[in-house]
């Protein structure tokens, strides 16, 4: 098991038994000066408390890890080494060093290796082979089906359907003023925990008929792509809904190097598929399609984090989606959550002594985005440098060039609390609407 992959580690003479580790283990003898192992960029990392002890826990959107696997504080330490920059020997010295000197042998190295590849943590060959064929198969699908039915929220319609009506029923229809709805902010995070910024997000757009959703959501699994595109036909357990495939294409030609080349991150990606849900049951009556775009981080493929790099990379496909914005029967919906602090996100203390000052930056973004100013947006992020890992800055900034002329209202404002992992998450709803349509006219009592 990889919980008890450190235990080797403790003893004279342990090996991979299987003839499969045997063989890993000779081939690498054979390259241990050259090779250098890695572990996988998509995985994440969670420490969790549990019964007294410290736990970390592994999630694997790809699914090929264990779900709910953990593994011990002293092996993801070790895992921490296997960056890709160490060779073999490099890796040897460094374990001796933690055990404070014991002598470990290459074969022993080895072990540990052949037991993490045999539960798909290395980057390696062998994940490499299956993770494309993975990709390959998704790529082949016309329909993207859903990926959270079943796991965080009903998969039977009419059950389903009572949840998302309890949970719209769970806050009073938003006041906000009169004019054009050009575009709602919702969190995407778990439909319980979020219920009332939901409600907020989604009782707002009651009785308006879009003939076309631009979706914003964050893509959880992306590294080095600012967008991925999808012209799958999207499917739930409230039917299914077609993509706008003539602004899919155009997006993905005008974006071209910052396009991802496959769709293979819409996958398990929840935060357009809980959109999707409240959009098909608020817009039940009304025939409309989606422009699924997801949005990666930033900091990961501009070579300079500002607003200018931004708008200069992604000027072409920025230009397309602002047109489409700007057309009568279109909304954007941004699929967003903000702050993410705490130990399950890489701080090193308590959510408790982190959250006051997160919150303020929160509300910062959200005065700057609601007045639409994209500069002070961008601004307010750099200062701090993304300290409390806003997932949502990619999508919201997209969603600041892309908006024709509007102002956007805050509906609500909430902080998840994770008291297992001492770690919190914040989300907020807003709408926007274009401005000089009677905005002076009070239609709706904004929320506090």
């Amino acid at each position: 098991m990889v919980k008890n992959s450190l235990d080797f580690l403790d003893r004279e003479d342990d090996r991979v038994d299987s003839a499969a580790g045997q063989e890993f283990s000779r081939s690498l003898s054979l390259r241990m000066d050259t090779e250098r192992p890695k572990i996988r960029e998509d995985l994440e990392f969670y420490p969790v408390q549990s019964t007294g002890t410290t736990v970390v826990v592994v999630h694997d959107r790809l699914g090929l890890v264990e779900q709910g696997k953990s593994i011990s504080p002293e092996l993801y330490r070790v895992m921490t080494m296997l960056d890709g920059t160490r060779s073999m020997r490099d890796l040897q010295i460094d374990l001796m060093r933690q055990q404070g000197g014991r002598l470990i042998s290459i074969e022993e190295v080895e072990s540990l290796l052949a037991e993490l590849d045999s539960s798909y943590l290395l980057d390696s060959q062998r994940y490499g082979e299956v993770r494309r064929e993975i990709i390959s198969r998704f790529s082949a699908q016309e329909i993207r089906y859903c990926s959270h039915a079943g796991l965080s929220y009903p998969r039977e319609e009419e059950e389903l359907t009572k949840r998302l009506e309890t949970i719209l029923a769970s806050q009073e229809v938003p006041l906000f003023p009169n004019g054009r709805i050009t575009a709602v902010v919702a969190p995407h995070i778990d439909l319980e925990a979020g219920k009332r910024v939901y409600s907020s997000a989604y009782q707002a757009i009651k009785g308006i008929t879009p003939e076309r959703v631009v979706i914003l959501g964050v893509g959880h699994s992306m590294a080095s792509e600012m967008f991925s595109l999808t012209k799958k036909t999207f499917e739930t357990p409230l039917g299914r809904v077609e993509t706008d495939q003539a602004i899919v294409m155009e997006l993905t030609k005008a974006g071209d190097t910052i396009v991802s080349r496959d769709d293979f991150a819409h996958r398990d990606e929840h935060s357009i598929e809980f959109q999707l849900l409240f959009l098909q049951n608020i817009l039940r009556d009304v025939s409309f399609t989606v422009v699924p775009i997801l949005c990666g981080p930033l900091k990961g493929c501009l070579p300079d984090y500002s607003r200018e790099k931004y708008r200069s990379i992604g000027r072409g496909f920025l230009r397309i989606l602002a047109d489409a914005a700007g057309e009568d029967g279109t909304i954007v919906v941004a699929g967003v959550d903000l702050s993410h602090v705490g130990p399950k996100f890489g701080h090193d203390m308590s959510a408790s002594f982190i959250i006051d000052q997160s919150e303020r930056h929160d509300r910062q973004l959200l005065d700057f985005l609601c007045a639409g100013n994209a500069d002070g947006f961008w601004s307010e992020s750099r200062r701090i440098e993304d300290r409390y890992n806003v997932c949502g800055f990619a999508a919201l900034v997209c969603l600041l060039e892309a908006l024709p002329p509007s102002q956007g209202h805050l509906l609500g404002y909430e902080i998840l609390k994770e008291d297992a992992t001492r770690s919190a998450v914040s989300f907020a709803a807003a709408i926007f609407t274009s401005i000089g349509s009677e905005d002076s006219k009070i239609r709706k009592k904004i929320a506090d």
